[in-house]
């Protein structure tokens, strides 16, 4: 490697990613080897970039400068690696991917390994939890995320599709708490309900309905169960503990089956769009890529809207 480029690479993912440890993981390299190439970087260029304190770091005013005209050199290097990749047309390498435990296992994963088979020299890491990850700190290259982004400014989301929701229940539960026929009735003291409810790390997922104006509606029910597995919440709404908020796509079976009906035809669907997302970075590799498109043009079909009931 040329001498002019020794420590530029470290020193963008050092700025990127906030910290040194976090550049080294970001680089697959030791925190050290990343403080050190910068020391010789900033001996070379003969200035400090970095405001160091215990428990801080900060650019200096050079430092800015020197960010980001080399983040503009390093994306033409990226983007001429990119063509030459796009080019041999193949997959090539390992790709890191979270995404939420139930939607994994039926929908996503079997999408990955057809894609796979597509490209042998492609490796895949999956991991199937709903628990919000931090791609950066925990090696990931992608996660599917259900719902509002609430960190936008260090991520790039593409959508890819929209899970919607379908409010059901066993007929043996309607027949015998009766039958809600709109939004208004499921909080009727006339004819209490009981759901089964979405629950993580505490936060108890409130429903969301659109009204015959488009309104967004939130609607709260008492609930003896609540826990974070989809797939239990579908158990427990076929045995009659109440009525469930479920994934069109989760609960098609079973509405198929006659186990679950829908509740009442709702005036407009409500859902919670999906998104792969990806750190905010100058390059998107190849294989990330590949990846992302598959998912873009294979999942949407999966998840389609429901049907009046």
């Amino acid at each position: 490697m040329s001498q002019r480029l020794q420590g530029i690479e470290e020193f963008v993912a050092a700025v990127e990613a906030g910290s040194f440890a976090l550049a080294a993981q970001r680089l697959h390299v030791t925190r050290s080897a990343v403080a050190k190439s910068i020391a010789r970087l900033e001996a070379r260029l003969d200035t400090r970039l970095f405001l160091r304190t215990t428990r801080s770091q900060s650019l200096t005013e050079e430092g800015h400068g020197y960010y980001e005209r080399c983040r503009r050199a390093l994306a033409e290097l990226d983007a001429a690696e990119a063509h030459t990749n796009v080019a041999r047309s193949t997959a090539t390498g390992l790709v890191r991917l979270s995404m939420p435990a139930m939607l994994g296992r039926l929908k996503v994963g079997p999408l990955l390994l057809a894609l796979a088979r597509r490209h042998p020299a492609l490796s895949l890491e999956l991991a199937f939890s709903d628990r919000r990850v931090d791609l950066v700190e925990e090696g990931l290259d992608l996660a599917i995320r259900s719902g509002e982004l609430a960190d936008t400014s260090k991520l790039i989301a593409r959508p890819v599709g929209v899970q919607w929701m379908v409010l059901c229940a066993a007929p043996a539960y309607l027949a015998e708490r009766g039958h809600p026929r709109g939004i208004d009735a499921l909080q009727s003291p006339q004819t209490p309900h009981e759901a089964v409810l979405y629950a993580r790390d505490g936060q108890v997922s409130t429903w969301r309905f659109h009204d015959g104006e488009g309104r967004l509606v939130d609607v709260t029910l008492p609930s003896r169960l609540r826990c974070d597995s989809a797939e239990v919440l579908l158990e427990a709404a076929v045995g009659g503990m109440g009525l469930a908020r479920l994934p069109a796509w989760l609960a098609a079976d079973a509405l198929a089956a006659g186990t679950l009906v829908r509740v009442f035809e709702e005036p407009r669907p409500f859902g919670f769009e999906l998104n792969v997302i990806r750190s905010r970075s100058r390059y998107l590799p190849f294989k990330t890529r590949v990846v992302i498109d598959w998912l873009a043009e294979h999942l949407p079909p999966l998840l389609a809207a429901p049907q009046s009931p």
